[in-house]
């Protein structure tokens, strides 16, 4: 009997502010997948869903793909039959060749997202589509373009928040529009615990962490803005304002304070739902601080969701919060500044044409202009389960002229359409590096299991298409040892990556990083341009404004869908036990909402919009705001 004991130390590359530290513990030829005690994340415990799915479908062969798959049905029917790589590469080749020939690489088109958030599945993949002049749908679309936009205008930059380890001097940390219990469920059960600051939750939603702060302000979706000027209208009411700062590190106050005047709390109240003596309150409290303002990526997915987050980016500098111990503004943290170069990962300089790309939110009109698009490459995302306008979408992937090709561990509902399905492997399959977005890490991940079947990691798999249709610059062929060297140098871990391998995690810093201390942003003007020549350029206000959107007419209502602790992506779809514990789908009302309607606890009800329709069991919940329908996924 075997009953050596050995630790295999990685990271979860999910798209989560917690890259948790993963212990693989293989004992008597068992392995489990667990919680790194020694990581200070995750603290020997994995989320729920990661527990699970990292210990279930993950490690099943008979769930993962494992060999190619070329259909043999119509597109959509999911009747496939596998075939060997060299087939299946040397087929994709050969058409793709032929479209680029006959149409021009840019009727080739790609879809990615954050499938992998590691550096080498989740980048180098580019070298291969800058080399063959293709294009791209921006894969930030979906997900967080306007907050990036929005706070490169006024700060220069959206990835370079403040180090979470300075909220021990902070009196105040906001967490607006984000949901931690479900997205960094880590930050929610330790981080946020163990502040000494009073947590200030803003959200529509009273989810775990909502419901756990000291105070949950919950204004009516849409309405973020004019509850950042009410506050403000206080701030400066309470002379709590930093003048001295505002003169010397930004450009454009002046296009502000005039608005404040009508911005009362009373006001505020009305526009946003929220009562004006928390709006007082709340303004005191960040005012006074030192005070942390976190601003997550539901808060941008609205309509006016970039002068939402220029709205809000007005806090920090109005109070002079930043800069300084325990305060400070967090989208996302990027990892450029630990080494990680975009640049060399991704090899831009192969490309010969400037790029060409377009939004998600315009892949349907795309699809619908066979010209334009004769092919589609989707790795690391699955855009039946994901993207707007489904109906309309997955009709437009059943196009007979459209090669599609999908990467994934999973027969997804992307890849039923596909001509070919390509496995490639899951992140406990090979080797390469984990940054956080939200703390300041380098992380290993470890190879600590052999690829199900005959997949192979995304690099590979673009190192063998490059191969076959003739390239051979050097840069599509450099191995991945060869790649985590240089990122690991750049980041100037001692030991290198062997070192990082036995210790799975490193702070960049062994002090708390205060950003931008010096006072100097990366924009133009060297300070925060809260009035934005480049915005204005773009045809964008200059500068943010009091707006909250309309609330909807009589019998509609404004839909929320957020997180859940049991999903991430549509991955985890793929493991029973992780839907089991989500349960079924939902719709939760206002009781008072649910008596207009005449709709009781468990009724079945039809919601529809302009383009789709569910019956769905009604949830009566009192604290969902009045016209608020909130999609609960099961």
């Amino acid at each position: 009997m075997d009953d050596s004991r050995e630790i295999i130390r990685t990271t979860c590359p999910r798209d989560c502010y917690d890259a948790c530290g993963i212990a693989v513990v293989r004992h008597g030829g068992n392995a489990k997948v667990l919680g790194d005690p020694d990581h200070f994340v995750s603290r020997g415990a994995l989320c729920g869903k990661c527990a699970i799915g990292y210990n279930g479908v993950w490690r099943d062969p008979d769930a993962q793909l494992g060999r190619p798959l070329k259909r043999v049905g119509p597109k959509g029917s999911g009747k496939f039959e596998p075939v060997s790589w060299d087939d299946a590469i040397a087929d994709i080749a050969q058409r793709l060749m032929a479209i680029a020939d006959k149409s021009g690489p840019q009727a080739i088109w790609h879809a990615h997202y954050t499938g992998t958030c590691s550096q080498i599945a989740g980048a180098f993949p580019m070298r291969f589509f800058n080399r063959l002049g293709a294009s791209e749908v921006e894969p930030d679309s979906i997900c967080n373009l306007a907050g990036h936009i929005a706070l490169g205008h006024m700060y220069g930059t959206g990835g370079r928040g403040f180090d979470p380890r300075t909220a021990k001097d902070a009196k105040c940390v906001v967490v607006w529009g984000a949901n931690p219990s479900a997205c960094a469920p880590h930050a929610h059960k330790y981080w946020l615990k163990e502040t000494p600051a009073t947590v200030v939750v803003v959200d529509p939603v009273r989810h775990a962490t909502a419901a756990e702060a000291d105070i949950h302000l919950q204004p009516f979706p849409g309405s973020d803005a004019a509850l950042v000027f009410a506050m403000l209208h206080v701030i400066r009411r309470e002379d709590l304002l930093d003048r001295d700062y505002l003169a010397a590190h930004t450009i454009g106050w002046d296009e502000i304070e005039p608005q404040l005047d009508a911005c009362t709390p009373e006001w505020g109240e009305q526009v946003t739902g929220v009562p004006a003596a928390d709006i007082e309150r709340v303004a005191r409290l960040y005012g006074e601080g030192p005070s942390m303002l976190w601003l997550g990526q539901g808060l941008q997915r609205q309509p006016f969701g970039g002068n939402i987050f220029r709205a809000c980016g007005l806090l920090p500098p109005a109070t002079g919060h930043i800069g300084k111990p325990g305060t400070g503004i967090l989208f996302l943290n990027g990892s450029a500044d630990r080494g990680m170069d975009d640049e060399y990962v991704t090899a831009p300089h192969l490309r010969t044409a400037p790029p060409k790309a377009i939004s998600h939110m315009d892949l349907c009109a795309l699809l619908e202009t066979p010209k334009e698009s004769q092919a589609l490459i989707c790795w690391n995302i699955n855009i039946a389960a994901s993207n707007p306008d489904q109906a309309r979408l997955r009709k437009l992937l059943t196009r007979d002229d459209l090669l599609l090709v999908v990467l994934d561990l999973f027969q997804t509902d992307t890849a039923d359409y596909a001509d070919y399905v390509l496995p490639a492997a899951s992140f406990l399959e090979f080797d390469d590096i984990v940054t956080s977005y939200f703390n300041l890490t380098v992380s290993a991940q470890s190879k600590a299991f052999e690829p199900v079947g005959e997949a192979l990691p995304n690099q590979e798999i673009f190192r063998r298409l490059a191969r076959a249709m003739g390239f051979n610059e050097s840069e599509l062929f450099e191995e991945d040892r060869s790649i985590i060297d240089r990122l690991v140098a750049n980041a100037e871990i001692p030991g290198g990556f062997d070192h990082l391998k036995k210790v799975g995690t490193v702070l960049r810093w062994d002090e708390p990083v205060i950003r931008f201390a010096d006072g100097r942003f990366p924009t133009p003007s060297g300070k925060i341009e809260i009035a934005s020549a480049a915005a204005e350029a773009e045809g964008l206000p200059r500068a943010p404004f009091p707006h909250a959107d309309p609330r909807p007419a009589d019998g509609k209502f404004r839909l929320l869908t957020p997180a859940t602790p049991w999903l991430m992506n549509s991955i985890y779809g793929n493991d029973p036990k992780a839907m089991a514990k989500n349960g079924p789908e939902s719709i939760a009302l206002h009781p008072d909402d649910a008596a207009a309607l005449g709709l009781s606890d468990g009724d079945t009800a039809i919601f529809a919009s302009e383009i789709a329709e569910l019956a769905l069991p009604v949830r009566i919940d009192p604290v969902i705001p009045r016209g608020v329908a909130l999609g609960i996924p099961g």
